[in-house]
């Protein structure tokens, strides 16, 4: 028995010796041999006379200094919203049936960045969108009422300004080039996340991606090119900076992806340069002047289009047809061109291509690098103004009548041929657009999106303005709690929206 017990610890002794040699890689599950120096005891060890490396502690310093120049250049952007509240309809049978609508304070808080000594700030249009007040608190805890300059809901891009008259040594953030950026970079993410106490946090990750177009942004119907990061971006941080280790401003923090409604490590930005575009026409102009190429969509190239056109690459976008006297006319494009490149880079959808050139101001020149007949060209175009009718469905203007207007939370417009273009419908598609929508309407929250066309109203067909407020009044006059809409979405797709009344 304790030669048993002697020969068992004798060989658990050699395994240990054995496996004290071995680690097993967990990802591959492959043994690595570990190779130990033989080690005498009469051998002397030299010491190292090199000090430590400081690359890491430089590498800190610089991301501290980064970080407290930004954070003075950041505001946290509070904003009150005037919100009708909707009478109890139970209160009816309670012995008040003429209960009036009463209005009530909303606050909500978001981010912005300080761009301009003259006191301008960027942020988001969703952090200000509705807002009946708009004040932004400063790092050193200074509060100023803010004016809306401008805004564009097809970027998210606000503007506001603040009275630089009273303010000594405003804090500006440099502006930075996000065309440059590239995949991988340390980034810095600034921000009020969650609650006011929790102003200016900062956050750092690195560039995850770049060109990401979601869908988030008026239900496609936007300019969308955002910059994809896994620095810690929260409700709250819209509007915020992110900055890249130049400690220049490279994005505006938008949105997250999310399943907990916390960050799960993919936020989006939009960059700087399209927020400078859209920042500059505002100022300049009032409102946002886009550029416009002026082509109709053929189809997008993929694997088996490219297959049966005999492309080498799987990307591009192919001219359905080329409007008279557009500018893409102009420089010599044709039908059946397939565009596979803008200023270089590929175009791999129609709605990246679409955001190049709307969110490029008119007279910009753009290369396009196009296939024609099997040959490869490239075409210089200038970019004119996108016209008046295309942006009317995605601006407010004269529409439906304003009773109706403020009972829906929402306006319509005419649907003319180029809108319909733009919304990638049918030229001769019926209905009214709808052009702007309060999102605490109880039509947006159930589901109606600016760009979304109304073709029906309570299954009666609608073509125009006009029948559509008819048919509307017609709703609320006969006393029906419900509206049921038939809509086309951007693309084509039809479905129903109901919401009460």
């Amino acid at each position: 028995m304790e030669k048993i017990r002697s020969s068992n610890l004798l060989w658990a002794f050699v395994a240990v010796l054995v496996v004290g040699f071995y680690t097993v890689d967990l990802q591959t599950n492959n043994a690595s041999v570990l190779s130990l120096p033989g080690f005498s005891s009469d051998e002397k060890v030299e010491q190292s006379e090199k000090p430590p490396s400081k690359t890491i502690g430089e590498l800190n310093d610089a991301i501290v200094d980064i970080a407290d120049k930004t954070k003075q250049a950041v505001v946290t952007v509070k904003v009150t919203q005037t919100v009708e509240a909707r009478p109890n309809p139970l209160s009816q049978f309670f012995g008040n049936p003429r209960q009036q609508p009463q209005e009530y304070q909303r606050r909500g808080q978001g981010s912005g960045v300080i761009v301009s000594d003259k006191g301008y700030i960027l942020t988001n249009n969703h952090v200000v969108e509705n807002a009946s007040e708009v004040e932004v608190q400063l790092l050193n805890d200074k509060r100023y009422d803010a004016k809306v300059i401008g805004t564009d809901p097809l970027t998210d891009i606000a503007v506001l300004k603040i009275d630089a008259q009273e303010l000594n040594d405003l804090n500006v953030v440099k502006l930075g080039n996000s065309e440059k950026l590239r995949v991988g970079e340390m980034v810095l993410a600034i921000g009020s996340p969650l609650q006011a106490s929790l102003a200016h946090s900062v956050s750092m990750g690195i560039v995850s991606a770049k060109g990401r177009s979601i869908g988030i942004i008026e239900q496609g119907a936007g300019y969308e090119n955002f910059i994809q990061t896994d620095a810690a971006i929260n409700p709250g941080n819209s509007g915020g900076a992110l900055v890249d280790m130049d400690g220049e401003l490279i994005g505006i923090n938008t949105a997250i992806a999310s399943r907990s409604g916390g960050s799960d490590g993919i936020g989006f930005a939009v960059p700087i340069d399209i927020a400078k575009n859209v920042m500059k026409s505002i100022i300049e102009n009032g409102s946002v002047v886009r550029g416009y190429l002026g082509i109709q969509m053929g189809g997008e190239v993929d694997a088996t289009m490219a297959k049966a056109l005999g492309l080498d690459e799987a990307y591009g976008i192919i001219v359905g047809s080329v409007p008279e006297d557009g500018p893409a006319a102009e420089a010599g494009l044709q039908a059946d061109d397939i565009i596979q490149t803008i200023n270089g880079e590929p175009v791999r959808s129609w709605g990246s291509l679409r955001t190049s050139i709307g969110t490029s101001p008119p007279g910009t020149e753009v290369e396009l690098g196009i296939i024609r007949d099997g040959d490869k060209q490239t075409i210089t175009v200038t970019l004119g103004q996108q016209p008046e009718d295309m942006m009317t469905a995605m601006q407010p203007g004269n529409s439906s009548e304003p009773d109706i207007e403020k009972k829906l939370g929402f306006k319509v417009e005419e649907l003319t041929p180029r809108i319909a273009q733009e919304l990638e419908l049918s030229e001769n598609q019926d209905g009214v657009v709808v052009t702007q929508i309060s999102r605490q309407s109880e039509a947006y929250q159930q589901g109606l999106r600016r760009g979304f066309v109304i073709t029906e109203v309570d299954r009666q067909e609608i073509s125009n303005v006009r029948e559509f407020n008819r048919a509307m009044s017609q709703l609320v006059e006969g006393g029906k709690d419900v509206a049921l809409l038939r809509v086309t979405t951007p693309g084509g797709n039809s479905q129903l929206v109901a919401f009460e009344l």
